[in-house]
């Protein structure tokens, strides 16, 4: 009863914000576009803009009359970027293209752009010089038309999307021009805007270990990453063993990935390489092979300790895709075999015991169909950055067979998920099951569905301020499962309550994930401010009824503060208490961070996996 008290009760607040609110929604005659402001507002803002814009003429007036205060200045003060969350929109590019679809591709130029302005203060001239370009024949080799091809604008939509993906490109625009002498010919124009790309990282972990990393994602304008990583004791400054990495996003144009990590990190070591590549277009194909030999503690959720593990991987995988106009899917096939073998493990390993740690031979097989579009947003996670979002479909069906160390099985599962803007926002939903069954005994085993669903609202305008909701519901059950390792589940980073640190376990989990998100319209010195609060609610445990299961439950608020003149990243300061049946639970109180958070969905198939159960 009492977690249902508190559904009811988040569902109400809900309902009654939405009925307070003037909700912003797509316009009826363009679905694919949605207008979330009024002229009342952007008045207020242009006003609010201005105002800042005069205060901050004059400090720059006044610190440009003596050097010290003018080189403070351009310390702390960049110019500012055009403001596109004052939109707020959702668009389809592709239509903005399809006047030219069909027409033939001309010239195909490349320009390319340093991360920062070249007028801009020390800060930004030093990073300029200390940052070597992208090269334009990496820009061209993932391009995915050509001149004397037909100009297709959702491929246009689809290779935008493919380059905002690389760490290294912050921004892309791609502009036709129509050839003023040939009316079936045009010409295209690739803008990329550079990332810089060096980097610095460090983590602190348990026991002392320390770890310090240094990164170029760029290295030499090539597009690889190259990372560097160093480990040591924070207690007596012992050394702990260091770590490289190398990646090429796109080895010679081939949209192949390849992959290499080696290193050690105090008793953990890896070697791990790889080549691979995904699936890109409607009629396209995927493949892919990595080795992994790694030793490093694994932890063990029922036993709430970590023990040391070795093991060596091998994964092989492949699959064809063919698009069909009939239906405006595409059809696919896949296949995957994945070689294990544990060297080191606990002693407890068993026919009944850790089976995620016993040697296997799998066999999958997955077939099903898929759709994908690419829509262009802000304001969503993160606001003044273009976002791509996808919306689709995947249905699909999987078998196979695993040669066990104690014993074999066969699988089956299947999956199912699709997403898109609706006129109450985007709303995506999955489901995943899956089982190994027994041949001998015909019993069922490792049974586990995953059923997921997210939501984000329009935008609702409340007087001046703009809100966004956010919603994640998450259950997870498992029955006919073993002891051991990957066998129960706890509450995780993905699925879990934000402020919550208690240790519950269970088989049987259920989440839900509620933030608001309120964008201020006022500017205080230029600053924007976006207030956010969030109510989390979670059962675990291992009663096959969830609701018999422990009840956590979470609350907090927080804010994102971000100037655009300014060089620093968002801020984000959050507080927050979690509460169980009995009051009170372990808690992370307080939380302060400059990450931004960027979720992507995609409906594109991959090599066919065993539902999670994590």
């Amino acid at each position: 009863m009492f977690p249902r008290i508190f559904i009811f009760v988040l569902t109400l607040l809900s309902v009654t914000s939405a009925s307070l609110g003037r909700v912003v929604g797509p316009d009826r005659r363009t679905p694919d576009l949605f207008t979330p402001t009024t002229d009342s507002l952007d008045s207020l803002e242009t006003r609010t803009s201005e105002r800042n814009d005069r205060l901050y003429d004059s400090i720059r007036e006044k610190t440009n009359r003596r050097a010290v205060p003018r080189m403070i200045y351009k310390m702390l003060f960049v110019k500012p970027v055009l403001d596109t969350t004052r939109s707020g929109q959702v668009t389809d590019e592709s239509r903005r293209m399809e006047p030219y679809a069909g027409k033939t591709i001309g010239e195909i130029l490349i320009e390319r752009r340093l991360p920062f302005d070249t007028h801009g203060n020390w800060f930004e001239r030093a990073g300029n010089k200390t940052h070597m370009l992208t090269r334009e024949r990496v820009v061209r080799r993932d391009l995915l038309f050509k001149t004397g091809e037909k100009l297709d604008p959702q491929l246009i939509v689809r290779n935008k999307q493919l380059l905002r993906s690389r760490s290294y490109i912050s921004d892309v625009d791609v502009t036709v021009l129509p050839d003023p002498l040939d009316s079936s010919r045009v010409d295209l124009v690739v803008r990329t805007l550079d990332s810089w790309s060096i980097g610095i990282d460090a983590g602190l972990h348990s026991g002392g270990r320390t770890m310090f990393a240094l990164y170029d994602a760029n290295i030499f304008g090539t597009g690889n990453l190259l990372r560097f990583k160093t480990n040591f004791s924070r207690k007596d400054f012992s050394y702990g063993g260091n770590m490289v990495e190398y990646e090429i996003p796109n080895v010679l144009g081939s949209f192949y990935t390849a992959e290499f990590a080696a290193g050690r990190d105090f008793y953990n070591s890896t070697l791990e390489m790889g080549l691979r590549k995904e699936f890109i277009l409607p009629t396209d194909y995927e493949i892919g092979l990595t080795y992994s030999d790694d030793k490093a503690r694994r932890y063990l959720i029922e036993q709430d300790t970590s023990e040391l593990v070795k093991e060596r991987n091998l994964d092989a995988w492949g699959g064809y895709s063919r698009f069909l106009p009939s239906i405006r899917s595409s059809i696919y096939l896949t296949g995957r075999y994945n070689y294990r073998r544990v060297s080191l493990r606990p002693a407890t390993v068993g026919p009944y015991d850790h089976p995620a740690l016993h040697d296997h031979d799998v066999l999958l097989m997955g077939l099903g169909l898929y759709r994908e579009k690419f829509y262009t947003a802000n304001m969503i996670y993160g606001f003044g950055t273009k976002e791509y979002l996808a919306t689709g479909y995947k249905a699909e069906i999987e078998g196979g067979y695993s040669w066990g160390e104690f014993s074999d099985e066969m699988y089956l599962g299947a999956s199912y998920s699709t997403g898109g803007f609706r006129s109450v926002g985007y709303i995506m939903g999955g489901l995943t099951l899956g089982s190994y069954i027994d041949l001998v005994s015909g019993t069922w085993s490792h049974s586990a569905v995953d059923v997921n669903f997210r939501w984000f609202s329009n935008l609702f305008l409340l007087r001046r301020s703009r809100i966004r909701q956010f919603l994640s519901l998450n259950y997870t059950q498992g029955w006919n499962r073993d002891r051991g390792s990957d066998e129960s589940i706890r509450f995780t980073r993905d699925n879990g309550l934000q402020a919550l640190k208690e240790y519950v376990t269970g088989t049987n989990r259920m989440v839900l994930n509620t933030e608001t998100v309120v964008f201020s319209p006022y500017q205080p010195l230029g600053f924007r401010i976006a207030f956010f609060g969030f109510a989390d609610f979670g059962l675990i445990g291992y009663s096959p009824n969830i609701f018999k299961n422990d009840f956590f439950t979470s609350f907090g608020l927080g804010v994102r503060i971000r100037n655009e003149r300014l060089v620093f990243n968002t801020i984000q300061i959050r507080l927050g208490l979690a509460f169980g049946k009995r009051g009170l639970v372990d808690t992370e109180y307080f939380r302060i961070s400059n990450s931004n958070r960027l979720e992507q969905y995609r409906y594109r198939p991959t090599r066919p996996e065993i539902v999670g159960f994590k």
